[in-house]
C-alpha cells in the first residue's frame, strides 16, 4: 500500500488508538447536541418524528466510528466510513425536513457542524482523499438541503449564500483533516523509507554479533579453557587429548554453521527467551518479512518473553507457507507465508489481555487477517504475510 493510501493508524497503531476516546466524546456530543436542539429549539415545530430520526441517524453514525475504531478490528475498513457518511447525509436531510419552515436562528442548523466534526471524527483512520471525498459529499448535501430551504421560504439571506453557509464548515473541517492525513502519512513514509532498512539491517547486526559473541564466551569457558589449563600441567600430549581438542574444535564448528544458519527471528527469540523457546521454520520464511513487519513481530516477541508470566519454555514459533498451512492451495496462498506463535502464560484470561492488548492491536493492524486465541495459561496468534 502506498504511502497516500495509509492511515495514521497504520503508521502510527498506539497513537490512533490513544486518539479515540476523543471520537468517541465527538460522537457522544454530538448526538446530545442534535437530541437537545431537537427537543428544545427548534423555529418550525415540523415533524417529531424526523426530528427524532435525526438523532438516531446520528447515533447510528457514531456507532459506526465507536465500532470501527476500535484496535481490535482494526484497520478501519473504508465500509465503515461510507456508512459514517451515508448516515450523516441522510441525517442531515431528515435534520432539514423536520424543520421544514422559514430559519430564523443559525443555532437551528447544528447539522453543518455536526457533519463537519464527523470528518474530523474519522481523520486518524482513513486517508486523505477518503476524507477529502467524505466531506465534499456531506457539505454538497448541506448546501442543497439548507439552501432549497432558502429558496422555498426565502428571507433576507440570498439561495446562494444560505447553501454557502450551510456547506462552510464542513469544508474547512475537511481541508484541516486531509491536510493532517496527508501530512501525517507523508512524513511518516520519509521517515520509514530512511530509517527502515538500516534500523532492521543494524538491529539484525547488532542481535547476531551478541548471540555469536556469547556463542563463543560460552564455548571458551566451557570447554577451551579447562581443555588448555590441563594441558599445562602436563608434560605429553596423549592421543585422548588429541581427540579431545577435534572435539571442541567439530563443536566450534558446529556452532559457527548455526549461527550462519540462523534468522533474525531465531536471533531475537534467543537473546530474549534463552534456549528453551522453540521456532519451527524450515524454510527460513520469516526472512520475508517487510521492515515494518519485522520491528513489530520483533517487538511483540521481545515483550512477551520478558513478562513475568510468560514461560519462555512454552514459547513455539511455526511458519510454514500458506498453502501448507491451510492445505488448500491457490494463486493467492502460494505467495503467502502463515505465522503461528503459541505462549504458556501464568495469568487469567483479563490479565492476558490487560498485558498484550495494545501489542495485539498494533499487530492487527500490521497483520489484518490476525486471529487472536485467549485462553486460561495459554496465548495463540495466527497470521499470514506476502513473501517479500
Amino acid at each position: 500500500m502506498s504511502g497516500a493510501r495509509r492511515t495514521a493508524q497504520q503508521y502510527d497503531p498506539l497513537g490512533a488508538m490513544g486518539s479515540r476516546p476523543l471520537a468517541i466524546v465527538i460522537g457522544a456530543a454530538s448526538v446530545l447536541w442534535a437530541l437537545l436542539v431537537s427537543l428544545f429549539d427548534r423555529d418550525v415545530v415540523g415533524s417529531p418524528t424526523l426530528s427524532a430520526l435525526t438523532v438516531i441517524l446520528v447515533a447510528a453514525s457514531a456507532g459506526v466510528v465507536f465500532a470501527a475504531s476500535s484496535p481490535f478490528r482494526a484497520p478501519f475498513p473504508r465500509s465503515a466510513f461510507v456508512a459514517h457518511v451515508g448516515l450523516l447525509a441522510a441525517a442531515s436531510v431528515a435534520s432539514v425536513a423536520a424543520q421544514w419552515g422559514p430559519d430564523e436562528s443559525a443555532l437551528n442548523d447544528f447539522m453543518s457542524l455536526i457533519t463537519a466534526t464527523g470528518i474530523v471524527m474519522v481523520a486518524p483512520y482513513r486517508p486523505w482523499t477518503d476524507l477529502t471525498v467524505g466531506g465534499l459529499v456531506l457539505a454538497a448535501v448541506n448546501a442543497v438541503t439548507w439552501g432549497a430551504g432558502a429558496a422555498v421560504f426565502p428571507n433576507q439571506v440570498p439561495v446562494v449564500v444560505a447553501g454557502y453557509l450551510a456547506a462552510a464548515p464542513t469544508l474547512v473541517l475537511t481541508a484541516a483533516a486531509a491536510v493532517f492525513a496527508w501530512t501525517f502519512a507523508g512524513l511518516a513514509e520519509r521517515v520509514q523509507i530512511r530509517a527502515g532498512s538500516y534500523s532492521v539491517e543494524r538491529a539484525e547486526r547488532d542481535g547476531i554479533a551478541a548471540s555469536v559473541q556469547q556463542d563463543r564466551s560460552t564455548i571458551l569457558a566451557r570447554d577451551v579453557a579447562p581443555f588448555f589449563a590441563e594441558l599445562r600441567t602436563r608434560d605429553t600430549i596423549t592421543d585422548t587429548d588429541r581427540a579431545r581438542a577435534r572435539r571442541i574444535a567439530d563443536g566450534i564448528r558446529r556452532s559457527m554453521v548455526a549461527d550462519a544458519d540462523r534468522t533474525w527471528f531465531e536471533q531475537a527469540v534467543r537473546t530474549d527467551g534463552g534456549e528453551t523457546p522453540t521456532v519451527d521454520d524450515p524454510d527460513g520464511l520469516i526472512a520475508r518479512l517487510d521492515a515494518d513487519q519485522r520491528s513489530v513481530v520483533r517487538t511483540f516477541v521481545r515483550a512477551a518473553l520478558q513478562a513475568r508470566t510468560v514461560d519462555p519454555a512454552g514459547f513455539h514459533a511455526t511458519v510454514r507457507r500458506a498453502d501448507e498451512a491451510t492445505g488448500h492451495t491457490t494463486d493467492a496462498s502460494a505467495d503467502r507465508a502463515v505465522l503461528t506463535l503459541d505462549l504458556a502464560v501464568d495469568d487469567s484470561d483479563v490479565g492476558i489481555h490487560r498485558t498484550f492488548d495494545p501489542y495485539l492491536a498494533v499487530l492487527r493492524v500490521t497483520f489484518p487477517d490476525l486471529d487472536v486465541a485467549v485462553r486460561p495459561s495459554a496465548l495463540a496468534l495466527r497470521f499470514s504475510y506476502d513473501q517479500h
